[in-house]
C-alpha cells in the first residue's frame, strides 16, 4: 500500500477499565520459566494423582482446568487436592458446574475467575462470610486470556464485554482502537501456575489424546507453567506416531501423566461412560442441605485414592453400567 493511502498515527486513549482484581501478566517470566524450569524432555511422566498434586499443586496457585466434572471434567485430580487440603487456590472457571461447588467445600479456594459457574449455597455462604471472592468474565473472555498466555502476549482485543455489568465486575479495560477509533475491550493474559486436564488417551511420555467436545484444552496447556493430565487409558507411544494429527497436547506441554479409568466420575466422559446422575443428585442435596462434610467424608476423606473410592463407594457393577450405557463408543477410537 502506498505511504499516502496509510491512515494517520493515533494515541491510544484508556475510556474506561473494570473493577474486578486479576493476576498481572508476565509473559517474559513466563518464558523464562519454560526456557530454564520445565522439563520438556521425552521421558516417562507416569506417576499417581498423590505424587502429582504433591508435585505440582500449591498453596496460593491460580488452578485452570478445561470443561468440568458433568463432561470430561478432572474429578480425580480436583479430589485429590482436597485430600490434601490445598488452600487459597485461585481457579479459571471458564464452565463449571459443580467443579468450584467442590473445592470450595474443601476449603481449597480463595478467588475464582467466572467465566459460567453455578453458584449455590456453599459458594454463597463462603462469599458472604469473606473466604471467596468472585471475579466476572465471561466464557469467551476467559479462553481469550488463556490463548493469550498461550501466545505469549499479554492482552487480547475482544468486541464485547465492553458496557456490560460484567465489565465493570471484570479487570477488563476499554480502550480507543487505534486503527478504527472504536472503542475496543481488552482483557489480560493469564498463566496459570498449574492446569489439570482430563483426556481420553495419553502415552507415558504426556502425548494425549481428547475425542469429543472441549473447551481450550490446548490453549490451557499452553498457557500453564506446570500440566497434570488424567488419562483414562496409557497407549503405546507406536500408536501416537502411527496417527500423529490425533494428538491434541504434544508430550513438551505435559508435567504429570496419572491413568485414571473414570477420572472423570462422577460425570461423563463421551464415548466410554454416562454420568452417575444418583450420585450427582447426592451432591446437590448435600449442599442444600448444609452436609458437605459428610458428603467430603464419604467420597474424598475415607478412601485414600481415586481406585479406593470406585472400589469402595462405587462398586465395578454400578461402573459397568455406567460404561454399558455409553452406546456412542464408535468413532471416537476409529
Amino acid at each position: 500500500m502506498p505511504d499516502a493511502a496509510r491512515e494517520p498515527l493515533r494515541s491510544i486513549a484508556l475510556l474506561d477499565e473494570g473493577d474486578g482484581a486479576y493476576r498481572a501478566p508476565d509473559p517474559d517470566g513466563m518464558r523464562r520459566f519454560v526456557r530454564d524450569e520445565k522439563d520438556r524432555r521425552l521421558v516417562d511422566k507416569r506417576m499417581s494423582e498423590q505424587d502429582a498434586v504433591a508435585r505440582f499443586v500449591h498453596d496460593g496457585d491460580y488452578v485452570s482446568y478445561d470443561t468440568n466434572v458433568w463432561r470430561r471434567g478432572p474429578a480425580s485430580l480436583m479430589r485429590e487436592i482436597i485430600r490434601q487440603r490445598r488452600r487459597s487456590l485461585w481457579l479459571a472457571a471458564k464452565f463449571s458446574a459443580h467443579d468450584a461447588t467442590l473445592l470450595t467445600a474443601g476449603g481449597c479456594v480463595s478467588d475464582i475467575d467466572v467465566g459460567w459457574m453455578e453458584v449455590g449455597r456453599v459458594i454463597n455462604e463462603a462469599m458472604q462470610e469473606g473466604r471467596v471472592r468472585l471475579h466476572e468474565w465471561t466464557n469467551g473472555a476467559l479462553a481469550y486470556r488463556h490463548l493469550a498466555g498461550a501466545l505469549g502476549v499479554s492482552f487480547l482485543p475482544l468486541r464485547y464485554v465492553g458496557g456490560t455489568d460484567v465489565f465493570r465486575m471484570s479487570g477488563a479495560k476499554l480502550i480507543e482502537d487505534p486503527y478504527t477509533g472504536q472503542p475496543i475491550c481488552l482483557v489480560p493474559a493469564v498463566n496459570p501456575d498449574v492446569a489439570l486436564i482430563h483426556v481420553n488417551q495419553c502415552d507415558m511420555y504426556g502425548n494425549a489424546r481428547i475425542f469429543g467436545p472441549g473447551l481450550a484444552p490446548a490453549e490451557t496447556a499452553m498457557a500453564s507453567r506446570r500440566v497434570i493430565v488424567s488419562t483414562e487409558e496409557i497407549i503405546d507411544p507406536e500408536e501416537i506416531r502411527k496417527h500423529p494429527g490425533a494428538t491434541t497436547l504434544p508430550y513438551y506441554l505435559v508435567d504429570a501423566v496419572v491413568h485414571a479409568p473414570f477420572g472423570g466420575y462422577p460425570g461423563t466422559v463421551p464415548g466410554l461412560y454416562r454420568a452417575d446422575l444418583q450420585h450427582l443428585m447426592e451432591f446437590g442435596a448435600a449442599q442444600e442441605q448444609g452436609t458437605m462434610d459428610d458428603y467430603l467424608d464419604k467420597w474424598v476423606f475415607s478412601v485414600s485414592s481415586h481406585t479406593e473410592m470406585l472400589e469402595r463407594r462405587v462398586g465395578l457393577q454400578k461402573l459397568h453400567q455406567l460404561r454399558a450405557e455409553e452406546t456412542h463408543t464408535e468413532g471416537y477410537y476409529t
